[in-house]
């Protein structure tokens, strides 16, 4: 059996795990069904997909224990009639009325199950019963296995741009998605070697530094991969953490690790969760950024930050100090003059405490502001060293007992990924959205993460049931706060066109000779 070592970081999920913090992320990926399915096409489909018994990395990969010769965990690969397709892939179905509310109480409670450690950790369960001729795909992945950006990309593998090449393709799991079925002989011993070859270089091509990943997981990643040999940039290194003190003396925008207020968001967590979707047209906030003078992260930190403001203020329990927001965003270095793009991770206001929604964007506005113009000063060396010495504390509470016993470092993540930028079929089926469910962990009950795809942003808000229990709200406070930005944002527009009517001097309004000579109408001035 081949192994394949694991890397510490990856390690560390496994380290994580139990029955309160299950760690695996998912996606949910609802469906529309092709034009003249006939009433057969969800059985046909889950009876094709059983009939596919050739897997590649790694969906075959089973976790082998460490022991003293092998401190570390490592993935092993099984035999294709080892892997159980039978519980790999589910077939379940909705009640009636298989609405947005039944989809969640499902998918909520497939989050809330841990993974079966003893064999490849992962899980597709199709869904049908959705209204509308719909039906989804969750699946399922530990997060030791793969990160939820390249099980994403892995899963767009198996889909293509056009319904008919897309009935070609065969499962995510097979060896190529584009390799025909089985064939026989010495033939096929070479495709496959082949194919799982193809699969690698394209697996090892989705974390190249020009396709980073905008997420926690992807910076830390990418972080234990190239702090080593940097020791030279210790001063510098010091030298930024100390200056970002200094700088907040004078700048409150900059938000500081741990200056988070203690929130009900922060305590320690259950295994059961709850799940809600929500689905923006992309343009639209992107309108929204360009009328605002922002960027498309800080829309959406004001859209959380209002949603967050008035589900905190049902319960009685917003604090009085604004929430705290840790931000996976794209950065360049002031020595940098490459083409590349730098990942980092910032820390932002998410400005609750503000009731206006337009002075709440610009809080957030100015808090990234400032927090990225401070990363963008350090040379690229230093930033690697920086971020993780930023991010080494949310590590070391989750591996530890102080998680949800200690100040947060923040008070929830926040995640803007990229995603295909063009519909996507699968078996003639149109993919409607792709939300990213992500994991929390003791000391951070929500996850807020959301994914662009073919012209939608498609938001996902996961968090634990008994610490929220109606998480759901969010959802719909979302498109409140929304709206509400939108209104305020172009109130502020009206008001700065609009010229500042000035009232005549009461000699001139009095004036009714025709002998009168009057003034030359004075130019007006526009103003806010």
């Amino acid at each position: 059996m081949k192994t394949h070592p694991m890397n510490p970081l990856d390690a560390s999920w496994l380290q994580v795990e139990s029955r309160d913090t299950p760690m695996h992320i998912a996606g949910l990926m609802p469906f529309r069904l092709p034009p003249g399915a006939s009433p057969g096409y969800l059985r046909d489909l889950i009876k094709d997909l059983r009939a596919s018994r050739e897997f590649a990395p790694p969906w075959n990969l089973r976790l082998r224990k460490p022991t003293l010769a092998h401190p570390l965990p490592a993935w092993v690969e099984e035999a294709d009639e080892d892997v159980d397709l039978e519980y790999h892939l589910r077939h379940s179905a909705l009640p009636s009325p298989g609405g947005e509310r039944e989809l969640g109480q499902l998918i909520a409670r497939l989050h809330s199950q841990q993974l079966d450690l003893s064999r490849p950790p992962w899980e597709l369960h199709l869904i049908e019963g959705l209204y509308g001729d719909r039906f989804a795909l969750y699946i399922k992945m530990h997060h030791s296995l793969l990160d939820g950006i390249s099980g994403v990309r892995l899963l767009m593998r198996a889909m293509a741009d056009d319904p008919a090449a897309s009935l070609a393709l065969p499962p995510f799991w097979s060896p190529s998605p584009r390799q025909p079925a089985k064939k026989k002989g010495r033939a096929a011993g070479k495709a496959r070697v082949a194919a799982k070859a193809a699969a690698a270089a394209a697996r090892s091509e989705s974390h190249q530094p020009h396709a980073p990943s905008l997420s926690l997981d992807g910076i830390l990643k990418s972080l234990l991969q190239s702090v080593g040999g940097q020791a030279r940039t210790v001063p510098q290194l010091v030298s930024a953490l100390g200056t970002l003190w200094g700088v907040r003396a004078s700048q409150e925008s900059l938000m500081l690790p741990f200056d988070a207020p203690r929130s009900s968001l922060n305590g320690r967590v259950r295994g059961q969760r709850r799940v809600a979707t929500q689905q923006f047209p992309l343009e639209r906030l992107k309108t929204l950024a360009r009328a605002a003078d922002c960027t498309l992260n800080d829309v959406v930190l004001a859209i959380c930050g209002g949603a967050l403001r008035r589900f905190l203020l049902d319960d009685g329990l917003l604090p009085d100090k604004p929430l705290t927001a840790g931000v996976p965003v794209s950065v360049r270095p002031a020595d940098d003059e490459g083409t590349g793009n730098a990942i980092t991770f910032i820390i932002a206001t998410m400005a609750t405490d503000v009731s206006d929604p337009l002075e709440r964007l610009r809080a957030i506005v100015a808090s990234t502001q400032s927090a990225k113009a401070h990363v963008q000063s350090l040379p690229r060396d230093a930033m690697t060293q920086y971020t993780m010495v930023l991010m080494a504390p949310s590590l070391i509470s989750m591996l530890t007992p102080l998680g949800g016993r200690t100040r947060p470092m923040f008070n929830v993540t926040v995640s803007n990924v990229p995603g295909p930028d063009r519909p996507l079929y699968f078996r003639g089926a149109l993919l409607e959205a792709i939300y990213p469910i992500s994991l929390i962990a003791h000391g951070l009950a929500l996850n807020i993460t959301c994914e662009s795809y073919a012209g939608s942003l498609d938001f996902a808000f996961t968090g634990c049931r008994d610490t929220l229990p109606h998480l759901q709200k969010l959802a719909p406070y979302s498109a409140e706060a929304l709206e509400d930005l939108e209104r305020a944002v172009a109130a502020a527009a009206a008001a700065a066109a609009a010229p500042a009517r000035k009232s005549r001097p009461r000699a001139v309004k009095k004036a009714s000779s025709p002998a009168t000579t009057r003034r030359p109408p004075s130019r007006r001035s526009r103003g806010s």
